[in-house]
């Protein structure tokens, strides 16, 4: 039974993974620091993960997670574009350095495969759409610069090592078990908890914004294929459902399904922020057999089922 690393385990979107890779009988380490994810988001498979707590910039706890590890998933980072225009060298540290210790130690350890999580941040706010793999990235932040310069590191680790990498771009990732406190959170948790409160959602710009929503059941799904898939040598695709949903939009549809008429609350621009985002998904369909399970409205509902139950 093969051994799976997952960085980041601890959090939203690593454990949803730690879950799937227990369901298809895989042995599960997660490398988390508890600087942004719980253990309490792992208390129902504690009893059957191996859990280390430590930081990807701690070369000798890296060292220690991937051993005798067959595939490594690089979920953990410094996240949140506009903490990392506030703390641009913590993202680089985390981002770009850490992922660098996880890529030598997986080559000396002689794991089979890395999948990364990688960000669309990468493409920037230049006007085409969707955006597509081939395109130039143009990265507008710290945080963006520093998930850009790790999928690098990717592919020159497969064509100079023969790790078998894949990076796979986020497009706006939600679900249960997202974390709608504090300043970074992202935008549907963040207006879910508040109108569950009965509060105003808070819109940074005018809500005109476009974003393709994917939901978390979509990302694990292009996990597991990514790490599974016939050889691969540093290919980088979209995971994101090919649709893009307004955040006035957003608030909309949730004053239907909590039966609320709050209005937006609109604040400034944030620096970083983009304006539209769409992705051209054909690639993580060749290369993967990805297609999107759960589209924006049903995984909308999910969410807010797992939130009036949770919060």
């Amino acid at each position: 039974m093969s051994l799976c690393l997952v960085t980041g385990g601890a959090g939203f979107i690593g454990s949803h993974i730690v879950r799937a890779l227990l369901a298809k009988g895989r042995r599960v380490r997660v490398l988390d620091d508890l600087s942004t994810g719980k253990r309490g988001n792992l208390d129902e498979v504690a009893a059957e993960i191996e859990f280390i707590e430590g930081d990807i910039r701690d070369v000798t706890t890296v060292e220690r997670a991937v051993r005798g590890v067959d595939a490594v998933f690089h979920l953990a980072a410094r996240a949140s574009v506009p903490r990392s225009v506030k703390e641009p060298r913590a993202a680089h540290e985390v981002n770009v350095t850490g992922t660098l210790n996880l890529l030598i130690a997986a080559r000396d350890a002689g794991v089979r495969r890395f999948v990364y999580s990688a960000s669309s941040s990468a493409y920037g706010d230049t006007p085409v759409m969707p955006k597509t793999v081939e395109m130039r990235p143009v990265p507008l932040s710290p945080y963006a610069v520093s998930k850009l310069a790790a999928e690098h590191y990717c592919a020159v680790w497969s064509h100079v090592y023969g790790l078998q990498t894949i990076s796979l771009r986020y497009f706006n990732v939600f679900g249960p078990r997202q974390d709608p406190h504090g300043p970074y959170a992202a935008v549907i948790p963040a207006f879910v908890s508040r109108m569950l409160r009965g509060q105003a959602p808070v819109i940074f710009g005018d809500g005109e914004q476009s974003r393709d929503f994917c939901f978390i059941e979509n990302v694990v799904q292009a996990n597991l294929l990514a790490a599974d898939v016939g050889e691969i040598r540093g290919e980088v695709v979209n995971v994101a459902c090919g649709e893009r949903t307004t955040l006035n939009e957003i608030v909309a549809d949730l004053n239907k399904l909590l039966g609320t008429s709050l209005r937006p609350v609109y604040e400034p621009p944030r620096a970083g922020d983009v304006k539209h985002s769409l992705a051209d998904i054909s690639t993580t369909r060749k290369v993967l057999g990805y297609e999107p399970r759960v589209m924006f409205p049903e995984g909308l509902r999910r969410s807010i089922e797992w939130y009036k139950a949770n919060l």
